[in-house]
C-alpha cells in the first residue's frame, strides 16, 4: 500500500467502500515534460557542426536552432564516472566510479558500486510518475555483476529502470554486439548482411518502448537515457556515412585546429581572443608516450592516407548515430510529443587519445598490453569501419576535435572535459538559436532534470539518508542571458592521477599526466588559468598569483578528502609491463576454485571475460567432455572474436584448436581427426614456459583426445583481456563475432551432445584429462 486507505471497510463488502487511489502509483504533475538525453562517447567539442566542427550532425543541428548551445558544460574525462553523474547527480567518486568499471579496485572511490546513500534518478522520476528506460549502453554496472548468476541489484531494473536494452560495459562490436535486455544477455535480432547496425537497433527499441507507453497509457510521461555506442571505438558505420567523408580531412589534424578555431568563435563559442595551445603541450616525462601526438608533415603519404582514412569513419560513424537519434526525434514531432520533451543531447567526455599515435586496426591490442603494427594497419585500410576492423583513430584528431584545448580524453585540462551539449525544450525555454556560457558539469544534470519535471530531491530514500547532490541546476541559465553569471562555484576533476579544481572563475591543474607512472604526488607542479578570460588554458599564471594557487591547491584536498578521491592511481598501464600487471592484480578477478577448476555447460549465458577463468598469462587446460556422432560439428567453446580469443571447434570431420592472438594473422591452430562416434574427452594444454617482449605467453600447446596427444606446436597467448568487454565464453556456439575464420556466426554444435567443458587453471601439470573431468564432475 503506497498511500492511506481512504475508504470504508465494513464486514459486508455491500456496506463498504473501495478506494483504488492508495493503490495505485503516483500520477506526474499535469503538463509534466518527457526527458530525453542522447549521451554520446568520446567527442570532443570541435568535432561537431553545432560546435563549428566539420561533422555533420543534422539532428543535433536542429535542436540547437530551436534550442540552447551550451559553451563551458563539462565532464568527468571518462565515461563510466560521467554516467554514473548522470545516475546520481553526485561526484563520481561519491559513486564508486573514479574510473571505468573494469579497472575498479578495492577502494571507496574506486569500486563501482553505487551505495544506497545516493539514490537514481530514475528511482525518483518512477516513483513521481514516470515511464523509465534505459537504452544503449550501460558503462555502470560494476564488474563483479556481469554474470548471469550474479545479482542485479546494479543492472538497471534494478536502479529504477522500467526497462533496458543495450549493451554491459565500455563498448561493444557495432556489427556484432553483446547485448543484454533487461536482466538477461540475449543474440542481436538480425545480421550484418541483412542491415544490422547497433545504433540502428537501439533507435528501433528505443521507439518501441516509448510507442508501448503511449499506446496504453498516453497522458504518462517517459524518461529515456538514450546511450548509442558512438563515438567510442570500434568506429564502425556504413560505407554509404563513410563515403560523404571522403578527403574532408585530408589537411590533416593541425590544419582542422587552424580551420575550426575561427568557426568557433564565429559562433559564439569561444570568446574572440582564444588563443591556440600547442599540439604537444607537455613536457617529456610527464605523460604516457602513447599520448603524444606526431605532427602531420612527418607523416609519409600512405600514413596520410590513412590517418585521414581513420578519421572519415568516426565522422560518418557520428553522423549515422544522428540520423538514428533524427528518427526518435521525428516520431515525437509526428506524435505532438516533441513540444513538451526536454532533450539533452551531449557527450560524455572529450575526444579519444587510446588510439596512439599511428591509430589502430584492432583497439583490442591496447587491452592486451600489445602494440600496433603500422604495416598492419595499412593492409587494412580499405576495411576500415567495417566488421573486419576494431578501429581508432591516432591521438592527432583527438586533439583536432577537441580544439582550442590541450589534450583530451583521461586528462583534466579542458581538452578532457569541456565537452558540447545542446538543450532543446520548447515549452520551456523561450530562446532560440542562443548560446550560453555559465560554466556547469554533468553533476548539474540531475538536479536540472528534477527542477524541470517538479520533483524533489529526498532527505531519505528507502529508509537511507541521503548524500546531497554534487550539482546544481541548470534551469536558470534557460531564461538568462548568454553572458548571466552561473550559479556554480565549484567542481574538483581527477582521473587517473591528474588532478584539476575549478573555482569562480579559476582552474588549477597538475602537470602530471593519467596513467603517466609518474607516481611522486607530493611533488607534482601546479598550473593556474584564469579561465574566465583564457578559456583554452593557455596563459599559466602560477607564478603571478602564488597566493591563488595555493588556495586552489588547499580546496582541491578539501573536495577529495570529501568525495572519497584518494588514494590516487597513476599507473601506466600501456607500455609499462610493470604497471600493467601490478594493475591487473588489483582489478577485480572471479574467484577460482580451489582446485583451480570452472566448469561450464551448453544452453547457458556468455560469461563476461572478467569472470570467466582466467587465461590469460597463466598456464591452462581445457577438457570437454562430448558425445559425438558421424554428424558432430561445431563450435565446443568460444571466447572472444576475430581480434582476440580462443576456441574448440569440430569441422569438415577435424578436431581444431583456435587460438587468435589479437586478431593478428595467421591464427594458431592445431588439428587433429575426429574421434569415432561415443563418449571422448577432447582437452588441450598450454604451459606457459617464458614470457615474450611484451610479457605475452609464450610456450608448447598440446592436443588431447582422450588419453592420446594428437598434437603440438608453440603459440603465444594474450597477458591482459582479449577485449575490453563482451564477447565473453559461450558453449557449444560462438556468440557474436567468430573467433576464428574457420566457421561462421555462432555455428552452433550439433550432431552430439556436450556434457561440460572444464577450464583447470592449477598450476598442477597435465597428467590425465579423463581424471581431472572425473575430479570436477564429482564436486558438481
Amino acid at each position: 500500500m503506497t498511500k492511506e486507505f481512504a475508504g470504508k471497510i465494513e464486514l459486508d463488502v455491500r456496506d463498504s467502500v473501495s478506494d483504488w487511489d492508495a493503490f495505485l502509483p503516483s500520477r506526474a504533475p499535469e503538463g509534466a515534460p518527457n526527458v530525453l538525453v542522447v549521451l554520446y562517447d568520446d567527442t570532443g567539442m570541435a568535432a561537431w557542426s553545432p560546435y563549428g566542427g566539420r561533422i555533420d550532425m543534422p539532428t543535433m543541428d536542429r535542436l540547437a536552432k530551436d534550442g540552447l548551445t551550451y559553451s563551458q558544460w563539462h565532464t568527468t574525462a571518462l565515461c563510466s564516472p560521467t554516467r554514473s553523474t548522470f545516475l546520481t547527480g553526485r561526484n563520481h567518486h561519491l559513486n564508486g566510479f573514479a574510473t571505468i568499471s573494469e579497472s575498479s579496485t578495492g577502494f571507496p572511490g574506486y569500486n563501482s558500486h553505487i551505495p544506497p546513500s545516493n539514490v537514481t534518478m530514475a528511482h525518483l522520476l518512477r516513483d513521481a510518475g514516470w515511464s523509465t528506460f534505459w537504452v544503449g549502453k550501460n558503462h555502470n554496472v560494476p564488474i563483479d555483476e556481469w554474470t548471469a548468476g550474479a545479482s542485479k541489484k546494479n543492472w538497471p531494473l534494478a536502479q529504477g529502470y522500467d526497462r533496458f536494452y543495450g549493451f554491459i560495459g565500455g563498448e561493444t562490436n557495432n556489427w556484432y554486439p553483446s547485448l543484454a535486455e533487461d536482466n538477461k544477455y540475449i543474440d542481436q535480432p538480425y545480421l550484418p548482411e541483412d542491415g544490422y547496425h547497433l545504433s540502428k537497433d537501439l533507435a528501433d527499441q528505443a521507439l518501441k518502448m516509448i510507442r508501448d507507453v503511449k499506446q496504453t497509457e498516453p497522458d504518462k510521461p517517459w524518461y529515456l537515457w538514450f546511450c548509442p555506442g558512438a563515438n567510442h571505438a570500434p568506429h564502425h558505420a556504413p560505407e554509404e556515412y563513410i563515403a560523404k567523408y571522403k578527403g574532408r580531412f585530408d589537411d590533416g589534424y593541425e590544419a582542422y585546429r587552424e580551420w575550426v578555431l575561427p568557426r568557433m568563435i564565429e559562433r559564439g563559442i569561444l570568446p574572440a581572443d582564444t588563443v591556440l595551445t600547442e599540439l604537444n603541450p607537455m613536457p617529456d616525462g610527464t605523460f604516457s608516450p602513447t599520448d603524444e601526438v606526431r605532427p602531420w608533415a612527418s607523416l609519409n603519404d600512405e600514413e596520410k592516407a590513412m590517418f585521414s582514412r581513420m578519421a572519415e569513419v568516426s565522422a560518418g560513424f557520428s553522423e549515422y548515430t544522428d540520423a538514428q537519434v533524427g528518427r526518435i526525434i521525428d516520431y515525437l514531432e509526428e506524435s505532438g510529443q516533441l513540444e513538451n520533451t526536454l532533450v539533452i543531447y551531449c557527450a560524455d567526455n572529450g575526444a579519444s587519445g587510446e588510439g596512439s599515435p599511428n591509430g589502430s586496426v584492432n583497439e583490442g591490442k591496447i587491452f592486451g598490453g600489445y602494440p600496433d603494427d603500422e604495416a598492419e594497419n595499412l593492409r587494412l585500410v580499405d576495411k576500415l569501419g567495417s566488421p573486419d576492423t576494431y578501429n581508432h583513430y591516432p591521438t592527432g584528431w583527438a586533439a583536432a576535435f577537441s580544439t582550442p584545448y590541450k589534450m583530451f580524453k583521461r586528462y583534466t585540462y579542458q581538452g578532457g572535459v569541456a565537452d558540447p551539449l545542446v538543450i532543446h525544450w520548447p515549452r520551456g525555454i523561450a530562446a532560440r538559436g542562443e548560446v550560453r556560457h555559465q560554466y556547469h558539469h554533468s553533476t548539474d544534470i540531475v538536479p536540472t532534470i528534477l527542477e524541470a519535471c517538479g520533483v524533489a530531491f529526498p532527505d531519505t530514500y528507502n529508509g537511507v539518508d541521503q548524500t546531497p547532490l554534487s550539482g546544481v541546476s541548470m534551469t536558470p541559465s534557460f531564461d538568462a542571458t548568454p553572458d548571466a553569471p552561473t550559479n556554480k562555484q565549484t567542481q574538483y576533476y581527477e582521473m587517473f592521477g591528474q588532478r584539476g579544481i575549478w573555482h569562480e572563475g579559476w582552474k588549477a591543474v597538475t602537470v602530471h599526466g593519467p596513467v603517466s607512472g609518474k607516481g611522486d604526488f607530493d611533488n607534482d607542479v601546479w598550473e593556474l588559468y584564469h579561465t574566465e578570460v583564457d578559456r583554452s588554458e593557455a596563459n599559466n599564471l602560477a607564478a603571478e598569483h602564488p597566493e591563488k594557487l595555493e588556495e586552489l591547491k588547499a580546496l582541491w584536498l578539501a573536495e577529495a578528502e570529501a568525495n572519497n578521491v584518494l588514494p590516487l592511481n597513476d599507473l601506466q598501464i600501456i607500455g609499462n609491463p610493470k604497471d600493467y600487471e601490478a594493475f591487473i592484480k588489483m582489478e577485480f578477478h572471479q574467484p577460482a576454485p580451489a582446485s583451480g577448476q570452472f566448469v561450464y555447460y551448453p544452453g547457458t549465458s556468455e560469461i563476461p571475460e572478467r569472470s570467466a577463468a582466467n587465461v590469460h598469462g597463466v598456464s591452462y587446460k581445457i577438457a570437454a567432455e562430448v558425445e559425438l556422432t558421424p554428424d558432430s560439428q561445431g563450435v565446443i567453446f568460444a571466447h572472444g572474436s576475430r581480434f582476440g580469443g580462443h576456441a574448440l571447434v569440430i569441422k569438415d570431420g577435424q578436431v581444431h584448436y583456435v587460438y587468435n592472438f589479437l586478431g593478428i594473422p595467421p591464427e594458431d591452430r592445431i588439428s587433429a581427426p575426429v574421434p569415432t562416434s561415443g563418449r571422448h574427452i577432447i582437452g588441450v594444454e598450454f604451459t606457459k614456459e617464458g614470457m615474450g617482449q611484451y610479457r605475452e605467453g609464450v610456450g608448447p600447446l598440446k592436443l588431447y583426445i582422450d588419453d592420446q596427444q594428437v598434437g603440438e606446436q608453440q603459440i603465444r597467448t594474450v597477458l591482459g583481456h582479449f577485449s575490453l568487454c563482451g564477447e565473453g565464453l559461450t558453449i557449444g556456439r560462438d556468440s557474436a563475432d567468430p573467433v576464428s575464420s574457420l566457421y561462421g556466426y555462432g555455428f552452433d554444435f550439433t550432431g552430439g551432445e556436450i556434457a561440460k567443458v572444464v577450464f583447470d587453471i592449477a598450476d598442477d601439470a597435465y597428467i590425465d584429462l579423463e581424471a581431472h573431468l572425473a575430479a570436477a564432475m564429482a564436486r558438481d
